[in-house]
């Protein structure tokens, strides 16, 4: 399975944020997110993910998206992770039920951990876009956010 398509809509979810607190689908409608799936915290590439998308989240704001990063590690992992980079992006957990929500957007590897997707949310919660790296060593730079979040979503 390779990550859902644009006009597909966003399987129902539970995520849990930093302190441990159910995040929803239904949280995210209402202005387009940016889902940002990663493979592990505090691994380079990642973090130089997370770094660059810090240098442009006032102009996502600024262009009424919100962005999240996502991955299997734990909430606590994650806390510590965007701590340690000072970074402002909210982290969501995958966690438990084990990557039941990479699976459902379907950028889950079998090694037990997302891969690295961005996938944008329109307001109603459906696939605006989405992207996929080739293997995890891809760094997908912010341009790729700003012209998912300029194209149009297909009819459904």
């Amino acid at each position: 399975m390779s990550v859902l398509a644009p006009g597909s809509p966003a399987p129902d979810f539970t995520l849990r944020g930093e302190e441990g607190e159910k995040v929803t689908l239904e949280d995210f409608k209402g202005q387009p997110t940016v889902l940002v799936f990663f493979p592990a915290a505090f691994s380079r590439v990642c973090t130089d993910q997370f770094n660059l998308y810090q240098e442009v989240l006032g102009e996502l704001q600024e262009r009424g998206a919100r962005l999240y990063g996502v991955s299997c590690d734990a909430s606590p992992s994650q806390k510590a992770f965007r701590e340690h980079l000072g970074v402002e992006i909210p982290m969501l957990s995958d966690f438990e039920p084990k990557g039941e929500v990479s699976r459902a957007f379907g950028v889950y590897h079998r090694a037990g951990v997302s891969t690295r997707a961005l996938v944008i949310l329109d307001p109603e919660g459906v696939v605006q876009w989405s992207w996929e790296g080739e293997h995890p060593g891809v760094l997908p730079g912010a341009n790729l956010i700003f012209d998912g979040l300029a194209a149009e979503r297909p009819a459904a």
